[in-house]
């Protein structure tokens, strides 16, 4: 069996943001509660090169422990850009070019940041959660454009930090897809840490001036609004990462986000091959 893999979880997932989440509960603990539990030190500050460093130790140990349990497991790992020749057989282009070939194939490439059209990023001040994962200095003013949990989550980072976040989203509710109520708690909490929301707002534009980025939004009722600040994080959801993947040699269809099209059993149309279930 051949597994197609891209461990986005692990390297620009799940992994890191949850590291960077720890170590800003850290400091805010110390900032904030520490006094009243009869912790007394001096005011602490926020060391960002330390706190990536961390990340980059825990991904790293994570990354290893992946590869001595595939060794172990006497899994065999190709690294380098995959892509269908046919339905059975797989080309691995890296150091090595090497051409696979089995009965079953799972599709496991993971995604990435989805972006609106009229939308630059630049990787230095318009971000993606892949770039916020790594960011220099910590953010005065971060515009977070989309309420979902991935930038719900790294607003929370830097806002512990000291950023002043302001979030733009199109619909009525923060985490939109899942229960009200969880969003309404959750968008309390986060106001304690000092966010701004602007709901049922949609993003016309984000221009860059220098060091300074303006978003402008529309409301509903047609009332425009510009937001300034000097980083704008796009969060807007994800994208398959199934291009390059060569899928119409082998008949395979995707939907305009670039999913595969599958069964109920996550069973592509082509016989020998499927993915694997979203969590």
């Amino acid at each position: 069996m051949i597994r197609l893999e891209v461990p986005t979880c692990l390297n620009v997932g799940c992994i890191p943001s949850k590291a960077l989440l720890d170590s800003s509960e850290h400091f805010h603990a110390a900032s904030h509660t520490f006094k009243e539990h009869g912790i007394d030190i001096p005011a602490p500050k926020v060391n960002l090169k330390q706190i990536i460093a961390r990340k980059e130790d825990v991904v790293k140990q994570n990354v290893e422990g992946i590869a001595f349990l595939m060794k172990k497991n006497k899994i065999d790992v190709f690294t380098g850009v995959d892509s269908f020749v046919d339905k059975n057989t797989i080309e691995v282009k890296g150091k090595e070019n090497k051409k696979i070939t089995k009965k079953k194939v799972i599709i496991a490439t993971g995604s990435k940041p989805a972006s609106l059209p009229f939308i630059e990023i630049d990787k230095e001040r318009v971000i993606t959660s892949t770039e916020s994962l790594k960011l220099k200095e910590v953010p005065k003013e971060m515009i977070g454009i989309g309420g979902g949990v991935i930038g719900m989550e790294l607003g929370s980072v830097y806002a512990r930090l000291g950023s002043k976040v302001k979030v733009v989203e199109f619909l009525d509710s923060i985490i939109p897809t899942m229960d009200v109520t969880m969003g309404k708690k959750l968008q309390k909490a986060l106001k304690k840490l000092g966010f701004e929301f602007y709901l049922g707002h949609k993003v016309t534009a984000v221009e860059k001036k220098g060091k300074t980025l303006i978003v402008k939004a529309k409301a509903k009722d047609g009332k425009e609004i510009e937001l300034k600040g000097d980083y704008c994080l796009v969060s807007i959801g994800r994208r398959a990462y199934t291009e390059g993947l060569g899928l119409d040699k082998v008949g395979i269809e995707t939907d305009k986000q670039g999913r595969i099209e599958v069964d109920a059993d996550l069973r592509t149309k082509v016989d020998n091959q499927g993915t694997t279930p979203k969590h």
